[in-house]
């Protein structure tokens, strides 16, 4: 079902955003389009960016056992990257798919398919965004630089990919837990191989949360030909969900295995608290998982929210392993 248009007059806010979010109750009126652009009405988003950004970091400093004061600005400059390149890559994503946004129920309110903002707009709005972003990635190492640079691509391709696979979720997963790998090469120097493992486990965890999200729009999806794992899996969804759970958790405790293990520097005590993290994140997955109905939509939208929670549980017990 495709929701009524509204007027760039009309200033409403976009159907699936929190009420009363800062953007529409503070944010100057000439900006709230563009800030609903880059989904700053709706932070989750750039919480599922930035969380494996301070995954990657917590785990190269149990790796190494060495904090020095450029990991602060590591910690805060991804903050600042993750809210902006999370903007430019909902602006890109719009661009492209404002023909698809504009026939289904939950998108057809975001700013561009409702006339509040043109694609030249739209395409501006994404440039400054990645122009500030590139600022602060310049500050980190060449290695980190590169992997930043070649970060684009899946940003690229991901509006893209649920015309042509039924697995889209593989590329947003691929961009959005990029910064596991950035992280740990800015730390560190170069990049290894438990940032890869810890890589792969996010990319299990968004295929886990988006499933779940895409569950949303799986009528209007299937009437305008759009492929995702929500529509693949149908009444699956719950089994398919738990093998994620699964890798999910068993890959980051891998991951961390292979960080700390043989570190003079870390003991039995530090690796056990490590291990916590993902064992208990697996455990916020399993409520998600026992609550998830295919057919609430808001409950549907509130076990994706949840997933902040979940994504920081592995960043505080890595930093109290940090502590022993």
């Amino acid at each position: 079902m495709t929701a009524p248009r509204q007027t760039p007059e009309a200033q409403g806010q976009v159907s699936d955003a929190v009420t009363g979010n800062w953007v529409d109750t503070h944010a100057p009126t000439l900006a709230r389009p563009y800030l609903r652009l880059s989904r700053a009405d709706r932070p989750i988003g750039t919480w599922l960016l930035l969380l494996p950004c301070w995954w990657g970091l917590a785990l190269a400093v149990l790796h190494d056992g060495a904090v020095t004061a450029f990991d602060a600005w590591i910690f805060i400059g991804c903050g600042l990257g993750a809210w902006l390149m999370r903007g430019a890559g909902c602006t890109w994503n719009d661009i492209t798919d404002r023909g698809i946004d504009g026939a289904v129920a939950r998108t057809a309110s975001r700013p561009i398919p409702s006339g509040q903002v043109s694609v030249t707009q739209a395409l501006a709005w994404m440039a400054a965004q990645c122009l500030a972003a590139l600022a602060i990635l310049l500050s980190f190492n060449t290695a980190a630089i590169v992997l930043g640079i070649i970060a684009l691509g899946p940003v690229a391709i991901y509006p893209f990919a649920k015309r042509f696979t039924w697995w889209p979720q593989i590329f947003l997963g691929l961009a959005f837990n990029w910064g596991a790998l950035l992280t740990w090469t800015a730390h560190t120097g170069s990049l290894d191989w438990p940032a890869v493992v810890l890589y792969l486990a996010g990319m299990a965890w968004t295929l886990f949360y988006d499933t779940i999200y895409a569950h949303q729009d799986t009528e209007d999806d299937a009437l305008i030909g759009v492929k995702s794992t929500a529509r693949l899996f149908g009444a699956r969804t719950a089994l398919w969900l738990r093998r994620f759970l699964v890798a999910c958790v068993s890959l980051m405790a891998l991951a961390v295995l292979m960080a700390m293990l043989g570190q003079p520097h870390r003991g039995p005590p530090s690796i056990a608290i490590a291990l916590l993290g993902p064992w208990m994140m697996g455990w916020h997955m399993h409520w998600q998982l026992q609550r998830f109905d295919m057919d609430d939509n808001a409950l549907l939208l509130r076990l994706f929210r949840s997933n902040r929670d979940a994504g920081l549980i592995p960043v505080l017990f890595f930093a109290g392993a940090a502590l022993v």
